[in-house]
């Protein structure tokens, strides 16, 4: 008579159909298993949003426009239209030279989201609870939502891609 290893009586064990069905009737049972856990969670809607339409925006010199700031030309990237006010994107380009005097006003934006990414030259911003940086061409950082900063000074040849949602929102300078 030959011998059967333990290993093999266990395997044996395991695929016996005695065990199969108290499986699949565990796997059934509404209180146990990922299928009940799957079966109780509500489904979740995505919010509506407009549909985003294509843009594409070519670099123009006579495209940078004095805006928020008369330190700093703003060139729209069509962002804002095409998502339906959703984002702003806009290169920010400084006009040197940089006068502390008039540029370091405390300050804070009213936004969801603020992204802001160096394209050339330097930046040195200050943000409350986090001291002073000096961002460099290839920095990205993001501004947290209601976040005070304020800018100490720049290179002349700083450029700037910023991103903010909602594309309309408030600046608020601190007194």
């Amino acid at each position: 008579m030959a011998k059967t290893s333990p290993k093999t009586k266990r395997r044996a064990k395991a695929a016996s159909p005695k065990r199969a069905k108290a499986s699949a009737r565990r796997m059934k049972s509404p209180a146990r298993g990922v299928r009940a856990r799957k079966a109780k969670a509500p489904a979740r809607r995505k919010p509506a949003r407009t549909p985003q339409r294509f843009v594409v925006s070519h670099l123009r010199e006579a495209d940078f426009q004095t805006g928020l700031r008369t330190y700093a030309q703003y060139r729209d990237l069509g962002i804002n239209q095409a998502t339906d006010g959703m984002v702003q994107a806009h290169v920010i380009r400084f006009v040197p030279p940089c006068r502390p005097e008039e540029v370091s006003k405390l300050h804070y934006h009213d936004v969801e989201f603020q992204m802001v990414y160096v394209l050339k030259g330097w930046i040195k911003s200050e943000l409350a609870g986090h001291g002073a940086h000096t961002m460099r061409a290839g920095s990205c950082w993001i501004q947290p939502p209601g976040i005070r900063h304020t800018v100490r000074d720049w290179s002349d040849d700083c450029e700037l891609l910023e991103i903010i949602l909602p594309a309309e929102h408030e600046t608020i300078n601190d007194p």
